[in-house]
């Protein structure tokens, strides 16, 4: 099983093509009937506007979906993945057969109001805590079926990957550590699985625990739900052994806060689960032509 994933131009053109024809055949089944409606020889222009500002991100799945409906579709973008757009902003622009922008307006737009929307809460987050040395990290809290689009729009939006699955990093929780029998018998049976993992961590939900986890040599270790006192007690005890990771209860209000007692890490579910879409709208800037 492969590690975690890369996000290279050709991969994500990959990743982007397998997700948008998932997309489109779930929405166009057997064919588009209101689309049939449009003689298959006619042309078309449109636009797509932002309602609100955010952070873009989906040029990839957006593009897919044009080109597996029309190749030869061509885009041309106002605001490329990451950077900001305002309210009332042309995003892009595209050409192609008025079928295939009729049937591919639904999905395309919905892979950029979802992307877009992680990529801008995760900004949102990352620029609480600027100046600190803590980095925003995602979660496995995803929508099936999109986890890596959506870990790519943490990315976008100046986050940081967790691990991907349950294949590529050893992360040990508390129900783990009571069936191998405790803290060390656990780290010890994860240094033989060492070398096939990107990281081993473990959950400690206490001081004693970390104590513990740092005395059979833990390298990463998650803080799970502990109060402020306590977090700035565990990096103390720490004292640069091991990188320390934030968990649970994290808000953007305290944000600051937990980012200022000196952890590496601040893991948030709510980067990718608990999102607004982006509002976008399409609409044709021409009227339609002839082939």
């Amino acid at each position: 099983m492969k590690k975690s994933f890369h996000f290279s131009a050709g991969a994500l053109a990959v990743l982007a093509g397998a997700d948008a024809a998932r997309a489109l055949a779930e929405d166009i089944g057997d064919g588009d009937l209101t689309a049939g409606l449009i003689d298959a020889a006619t042309q078309a222009r449109a636009q797509v506007q932002a309602r609100q500002a955010a952070v873009i991100c989906g040029q990839a799945w957006v593009e897919a979906t044009f080109h597996q409906l029309d190749p030869q579709a061509s885009l041309v973008w106002h605001v490329a993945d990451g950077e900001r757009c305002e309210a009332g902003q042309v995003v892009f622009e595209v050409r192609a057969q008025a079928r295939a922008l009729l049937s591919a307006e639904r999905t395309c737009l919905n892979f950029l109001q979802l992307l877009s929307a992680v990529a801008t809460k995760t900004a949102g987050y990352v620029a609480v805590v600027a100046g600190t040395s803590s980095q925003i990290v995602d979660t496995r809290k995803t929508l099936p079926g999109l986890r890596l689009a959506q870990k790519y729009a943490v990315l976008t939006g100046g986050g940081t990957n967790h691990r991907v699955g349950l294949y590529d990093a050893v992360l040990i929780k508390e129900n783990h550590i009571a069936a191998a029998g405790g803290i060390a018998q656990v780290l010890q049976r994860a240094a033989q699985v060492a070398a096939q993992a990107d990281f081993v961590e473990i959950e400690v939900e206490n001081l004693d625990e970390l104590s513990q986890a740092l005395a059979a040599g833990a390298r990463m270790v998650l803080l799970d739900n502990m109060s402020l006192p306590d977090l700035q007690e565990a990096v103390r005890i720490n004292a640069g052994r091991a990188v320390l990771e934030i968990s649970g209860g994290v808000t953007l209000e305290g944000l600051r806060a937990l980012a200022e007692t000196g952890v590496d890490r601040i893991s948030i579910g709510t980067l990718t689960k608990d999102i607004q879409a982006v509002d976008f709208s399409m609409r044709f800037d021409a009227p339609a032509v002839g082939a």
